[in-house]
């Protein structure tokens, strides 16, 4: 993404430091967790990295079934690598489909090998699972290529907008429509509830409720029809789905092998919003920001989320101390500066007193805090009344912000936001809000330099003030079972006034804490990798 001209706040370099010094502390405990578990769905998203793809009759898809015949036979302590490529050493099938097919029959049992046997088992794993990385690999050889050839959008921020019907062959022509009317990233939002399916749907499919399903052949489908708007078009069109939700790891493998672009991939959006298992969270999301790291995805973060349930202007400072922990988590797990789409809003009540000036204090924060990071500058929502008048107008003054703070990936504002799903028109007449401030004031960041001791910059210091109070109160408050401060933070509500507990929620019975020569080298290679 082409380098921004930003005005710069006085914040103490010192400061800034101490916020980053503390979220890594507050990281660290939950690393440790991660590292120390595995999920159905890391184990799945090996299986699928080492080529089994699939469903059967039922639609229930071929990964399921033999991670679930390995779990009830072996469990899962030891992966699930060494028992299934036991079972294919010894002939029980010729290739993980067919050994799934008769795993899900009852006509195989599988064991746990040791010695010589073990050994074998884990070095054809081995072999099996790099094969998919280095197609993964591939692929970002190809969007290297490409990019190249076609080129990046010619102005910052990137004009990201969502397309999503229900039916992928309906979305792929309104998103080569959308591209052609200056659409940089097409996201295809999730049909609503996906992320709650401990499955992957398999196939292109036709219907969804609020967005399209997420499968390997909708991607592949997508990504096509984007390359083709992309040669008509001259520049490289970016593709973005959800790696989130109980399936987190195995979209993210499903997105690497696809060309995926850009990914949504927060650390705790699904703690909180869709009432997912911390434990399970952390340990799904650390892997798929491992194969994010590999395949070169841009990933997007949710802290915009946080200001739909909890106030703006009061709860700031934990949208600060999120992209703190997102940025610490999303390093750890390999990923670069340029990978990191941190997410902020324009949410701010319209009626406070100099709810822009807050708006661009917050924005410029974030700039400053994360120079060289692509953040997406999210639009209003909480706000917008149906008032469609006010609302176009409230998504001009967020793109003038989005412009005047250097923000790298803006999602467009539509102004029926809170009234329909946006209709065709709408979206052409929110591009072109977006076309004409972007055109108008694209390089008024250069001239935009806020009074050092003005209210945009008091009020920047006072966010990271107390996002730097909150990080070190939450490493004051220990969880019994991990040491980590942030699950406790999180059972109690701190972030979007949702309250979690690492007890609770959906998919803890998929989480399982590993036993001495546990084997997955997936794990093994993007822990290794460069």
């Amino acid at each position: 993404m082409p380098a921004r001209s930003t005005p710069v706040l006085d914040l103490d370099p010192a400061t800034i430091r101490r916020a980053r010094s503390l979220a890594r502390k507050v990281g660290r405990p939950v690393v440790r967790m991660a590292k120390q578990h595995t999920t159905v769905s890391v184990e799945r998203a090996t299986l699928r990295m080492a080529g089994l793809g699939g469903a059967d009759p039922d639609g229930t898809p071929w990964a399921n079934r033999l991670l679930d015949t390995v779990r009830g036979d072996v469990g899962l302590e030891h992966g699930v690598c060494l028992p299934v490529w036991d079972a294919l050493l010894r002939g029980e099938a010729g290739d993980l489909a067919e050994l799934a097919g008769k795993a899900s029959v009852g006509s195989v049992r599988f064991r746990l090998p040791e010695g010589r046997d073990a050994t074998r088992a884990a070095a054809a794993a081995d072999k099996a699972v790099g094969v998919g990385l280095r197609r993964i690999d591939a692929r970002r050889r190809e969007r290297e290529r490409l990019v190249k050839r076609w080129g990046d959008p010619e102005q910052t921020p990137w004009v990201y907008l969502i397309v999503a019907t229900g039916d992928i062959y309906e979305d792929m022509p309104q998103a080569q429509q959308a591209a052609r009317a200056g659409a940089d990233v097409i996201a295809v939002i999730r049909s609503t509830g996906q992320s709650l399916l401990d499955f992957v749907p398999e196939g292109p499919t036709r219907e969804g409720y609020a967005g399209t399903y997420a499968t390997q052949e909708n991607f592949r489908l997508m990504r096509a029809a984007l390359d083709e708007s992309s040669k008509e078009l001259g520049r490289y069109v970016r593709l973005t789905n959800y790696a989130s939700g109980l399936c987190m790891p195995e979209i993210a493998t499903l997105a690497g092998l696809e060309r995926l672009d850009m990914m949504l991939n927060d650390s705790m959006y699904g703690i909180l919003f869709r009432d997912i298992n911390p434990v399970r969270t952390f340990v799904d999301q650390r892997f798929s920001r491992q194969v994010h790291a590999r395949a070169g995805i841009i990933i997007n973060t949710g802290e915009d989320n946080y200001l739909t349930t909890a106030d703006a202007v009061d709860a700031a400072h934990t949208v600060t101390v999120s992209q703190l922990l997102n940025e610490c988590f999303a390093k750890e797990a390999g990923l670069a500066d340029w990978q990191l789409g941190l997410g902020h809003a324009f949410e701010i009540d319209p009626d406070v007193p100099d709810s822009f000036r807050l708006e661009l204090a917050h924005a410029l924060l974030a700039r400053q805090l994360f120079p060289k990071a692509p953040l997406k500058w999210m639009p209003p929502t909480r706000h917008m009344s149906g008032d469609v008048f006010r609302g176009y107008l409230l998504d001009g003054f967020f793109n003038l912000a989005g412009m005047l703070t250097g923000q790298g990936i803006l999602l467009v504002g539509m102004m029926t936001e809170a009234v329909v799903t946006p209709w065709l028109s709408d979206r052409d007449l929110a591009l072109q809000n977006v076309r004409y401030v972007r055109n108008a004031a694209g390089g008024l960041a250069e001239d935009f330099h806020p009074a050092p001791d003005g209210l945009i910059a008091r009020r920047a210091r006072r966010v990271l003030a107390e996002s730097i109070d909150l990080l070190e109160r939450i490493l004051d408050h220990a969880e019994p079972d991990f040491g980590a401060g942030l699950l406790a933070a999180i059972a109690d509500g701190t972030f979007g006034l949702m309250r979690r507990p690492a007890d609770g929620g959906r998919g803890l019975d998929g989480v399982v804490r590993l036993a001495p020569g546990y084997v997955n080298p997936a794990r093994d290679l993007l822990d290794g990798a460069p």
